[in-house]
């Protein structure tokens, strides 16, 4: 439950190793976050990240193993901690991929691999997810979008369709919970410079993960449904997203 000056208390993030995710947790942690639980394929690996959160001020940080893509796991990792936890805040979805543009365009396989991963997937754990938090009575998601999803563009439109059906789908499970005490935060960032952007050339308005934190928080206090990430996108897409098609075309998008 939240404290009595409303910041939360527990966080569980899917996706745990997320950079985003972790700045985040981080920031959270700054806001009297004061439980932990970070989900991840090899939990193992974040030892040094739980460290971190602990000294940042966190008293319960647990590790736990979840693997995004294997969809037939999800209800039972979700019953699991729910069953174990007397109250979960917030769930931030942070688990996805990039791909490769150039392959998935060519091959179904690759292609479908990116849907699965940040649409499928996203479905699969969010549905029960948001099942128990209607349950509790009250709660936030924070789902990880993109401002590739607003109008998806030729250079990576398969990453683009994937961060656009899990937007509409999000926007959509925020609606649905209207009245519930649920609330869902969907977060459009444009480019981030994390480990998976690495050797990519950065488009104007790129970011960092400590900034979609800081908007995430501020976010969150004022009960925000969408942000943009830095918040100048949104009046850039809101241009973008009317521009007839054969001129967008020849944007060097």
């Amino acid at each position: 439950m939240k404290d009595a000056l409303g910041a939360v208390q527990s966080v569980l993030v899917l996706g745990g190793g997320s950079e985003i995710g972790l700045a985040t947790t981080k920031a959270l942690v700054a806001e009297r976050a004061r439980t932990v639980l970070l989900a991840a394929r090899k939990p193992e690996r974040l030892q040094q990240a739980a460290a971190d959160l602990r000294s940042a001020g966190a008293i319960d940080v647990e590790l736990i193993e979840f693997d995004a893509d294997d969809l037939a796991t999800h209800g039972a990792f979700v019953d699991d901690v729910f069953s174990r936890r007397e109250d979960i805040d917030l769930v931030l979805v942070a688990f996805g991929v990039l791909g490769d543009q150039e392959v998935a365009e060519r091959d179904a396989e690759a292609a479908l691999g990116v849907l699965h991963t940040n649409f499928n997937a996203a479905v699969s754990v969010l549905i029960p997810i948001a099942a128990r938090l209607r349950t509790q009575g009250h709660g936030t998601v924070v789902v990880l979008s993109s401002v590739a999803g607003e109008r998806v563009r030729r250079s990576n439109f398969v990453y683009g369709a994937s961060k656009a059906a899990i937007d509409g789908f999000a926007q959509g499970l925020g609606d649905a919970l209207v009245g519930s005490g649920v609330h869902v935060l969907v977060v459009r960032p444009g480019f981030v410079h994390t480990r998976m952007t690495t050797g990519l050339e950065a488009p104007p308005f790129s970011t960092t993960a400590d900034e979609v934190a800081t908007a995430i928080v501020k976010g969150l206090r004022r009960d925000a449904e969408v942000i943009w990430v830095p918040p100048v996108l949104r009046w850039v897409m809101a241009v973008l997203r009317h521009v007839p098609r054969p001129l967008f075309r020849r944007l060097p998008l």
